[in-house]
């Protein structure tokens, strides 16, 4: 539409400014407005348009960026007041490949304390509301950009994913989120080389827009070089994935992994949905996958990561950090090599076992929360159907064993639950088969599309102006409280 003039780039930059003035208030989804560069960017899309110049592929497209990702010239706070006033002087490689396509940053969008936890709160900035029940969390970590995406303040966002940060926010906010194949996705500010941790990726409102900015920013160019992890890859093949008709495929179904803490709720509403896949006429095999011992090996493995990251800033943070942090560093310290060892070792057989399950199925689902969206004001649930939570990992096991594995994931929405809220599964695929789990994931969007139960309804706009905004000054106190 902005390619053939039926739509200008300001007159969809002024629809997003225009949803972010209603409704942010009360969701608190971005942290960051930059406006005026928006619109005069916006208004240079156009004139290239009326030119006849070479359009990228996110030509006067408004993305919102998580606070994560360095914007130049742009505060990027990454959640923390440490950095309450850190102005990049250089865009992080996604937001440099975002821009070099046409796309126009028009905010960034909150996360917790330096993207660490599942619930996008922060002492900061506050929480970030669910949009179909403000009172509730939204997931994290990329909670913020889920919401934007969701409400319309952007038709595009960036996200990032450790345990689920990506898939998490997505499911609980309605849109889609992908988690690529590690590598898939340059990521030139990674403090680790080999890991499937610390990857970047898009949150759209389908999987063909996800496609869209997926070929963006997997965009190999000079800095992409800096990340040991990007290999060769045809970009070009995540643009309008094939759609795959859902009578066709075998898929492979587990709701829990061979037995991950997954509440009653969530596993009602799962099998209604692999119920209307049967009745599209996909061929279901119901899998004895056991991922159970993923849970601790993530642990261990994050306790690595967050060494290699923090080890040289831990010390200048005081005691109201993002206890997430801290926990995890602590157990760093106190876990020996062999520890490390062991559950590397591990990590590897439980590869292979979820590898050997697509010499049978074309995909595996899964739900993509444990539980529906919950209050923030709590930094995650405190039991599961009565089981107590250990801690802030423990009720991620759905997202964080496919972490440890690395396959491919997208993350697509499922209509709303019992509750009114949204309901999302994980469609999985073989490794380095992005472009065809796209495909797989577009028919089964399509599938859902055509039932009731599974149409997911955009968020109620009246409903949202409707909540009280004073609720993210409470926010930013129960943030405080969760640092004590």
């Amino acid at each position: 539409m902005i390619g053939s003039g039926e739509l200008s780039p300001v007159e969809l930059t002024l629809s997003c400014l225009g949803r972010i003035e209603t409704l942010n208030p009360t969701l608190n989804a971005i942290v960051t407005l930059v406006e005026d560069r928006a619109l005069e960017e916006a208004a240079l899309a156009a004139k290239a348009v009326v030119h006849g110049d070479s359009l990228g592929l996110l030509h006067g497209l408004p993305v919102a960026i998580k606070d994560l990702h360095a914007t130049e010239g742009v505060v990027t706070t990454y959640g923390s007041s440490f950095y309450r006033d850190h102005v990049p002087g250089v865009d992080a490689g996604i937001v440099a490949r975002i821009r070099s396509a046409g796309g126009i940053v028009i905010g960034k969008t909150n996360i917790p304390e330096m993207s660490i936890g599942a619930n996008t709160i922060n002492r900061l900035f506050g929480a970030t509301g669910n949009p179909y029940a403000p009172a509730l969390t939204c997931g994290g970590s990329s909670g913020g950009s889920a919401v934007a995406v969701a409400t319309g303040m952007a038709p595009l966002a960036t996200g990032s994913d450790h345990g689920g940060s990506l898939r998490i926010p997505a499911c609980f906010s309605g849109v889609v989120g992908h988690r690529a194949t590690p590598g898939t996705v340059p990521n030139e500010g990674r403090t680790i080389t080999q890991t499937n941790y610390s990857l970047q990726g898009p949150i759209a409102r389908n999987v063909a827009d996800v496609g869209l900015l997926l070929a963006t920013i997997t965009h190999r160019d000079r800095n992409s070089r800096r990340d040991p992890m990007a290999f060769p890859l045809d970009v070009d093949a995540f643009l309008e994935p094939s759609q795959v008709d859902t009578g066709s495929l075998k898929i492979g179904v587990t709701a829990d992994f061979g037995g991950l803490l997954v509440s009653e709720h969530v596993r009602h509403e799962f099998r209604q949905r692999v119920e209307l896949l049967e009745q599209a006429g996909a061929e279901v095999t119901h899998l004895s996958l056991d991922l159970c011992d993923a849970v601790d090996v993530d642990w261990q493995l994050r306790a690595d990561v967050f060494a290699t990251q923090y080890h040289r800033q831990i010390e200048h943070f005081d005691d109201t950090f993002n206890p997430n942090v801290f926990r995890t560093y602590e157990t760093a310290l106190s876990t020996t090599v062999l520890e490390i060892a062991k559950a590397r070792r591990r990590q590897i057989e439980l590869f292979q076992a979820v590898d050997a399950v697509f010499d049978d199925v074309d995909l595996l689902i899964c739900p993509g929360v444990s539980v529906p969206p919950f209050p923030w004001s709590s930094l995650h649930p405190t039991e599961i159907d009565g089981q107590p939570i250990d801690n802030y990992m423990a009720w991620l096991g759905l997202t964080a064993c496919l972490t440890v594995v690395g396959h491919p994931v997208v993350a697509l929405p499922a209509g709303l639950d019992a509750l009114q809220l949204p309901f999302g599964i994980q469609c999985v695929g073989p490794m380095y088969r992005d472009a065809a789990l796209l495909g797989m994931a577009r028919g089964i969007e399509e599938c859902f599309g055509q039932f009731d139960l599974t149409q997911t309804p955009r968020p109620d706009v009246a409903d949202i102006v409707e909540s009280d905004p004073k609720c993210q000054e409470l926010g930013r106190a129960a943030a405080v409280a969760a640092a004590k």
